[in-house]
């Protein structure tokens, strides 16, 4: 069965991320082997994976007796789409849709309505969504996932 899928390599960014996420308050810096070994990533596609993060700002490095990695900012100011699209490229449902849209049916096809909406839901969600909605809580119980979108609760009822 064919499903639509994230890619590993998206996954694995935004788990890196989100590690380093949940050791912003501690200010410690965290080694790749130590990522990919909580994590559960293969340490040679994370060390590219760091590195993709490192070029597009979203991690640095620390150098030092205790370095390591750390966000390049706090994790309420990192979003899905940054985390994504760096590591991927800019998002898009369908070529029909995105930033730069490629069909040579666009306007014949009654699809496009279809693929412009869920284009839209997408974007909205990972551009509202950041790491800090996300990582643990400090005390390890589980949160409720939150959507930070004004509309939510009138776009939810139509999904």
């Amino acid at each position: 069965m064919a499903i639509m899928q994230v890619s590993r390599k998206i996954d694995y960014a935004l788990r890196a991320v989100i590690h380093l996420a949940n050791e912003e308050t501690s200010d410690r810096a965290c080694s790749v082997a130590e990522i990919a070994a909580r994590e559960r990533i293969p340490r040679q596609f994370l060390e590219k994976i760091v590195r993709e993060l490192i070029h597009k700002g979203l991690v640095r490095s620390r150098r030092g007796p205790h370095g390591g990695y750390v966000l390049a900012r706090p994790a309420d100011r990192v979003t899905f789409r940054d985390v994504i699209e760096a590591v991927e490229g800019p998002i898009s449902l369908n070529v029909c849709v995105g930033e730069h849209p490629d069909c040579f049916l666009l306007g014949a096809c009654g699809m496009n309505r279809v693929w412009r909406e869920g284009q839209r839901r997408v974007m909205d969600l990972f551009e509202n969504t950041t790491i800090a909605d996300v990582r643990h809580p400090p005390d390890g119980t589980e949160m409720p996932a939150p959507l930070n979108t004004a509309g939510a609760a009138a776009s939810n009822s139509r999904l």
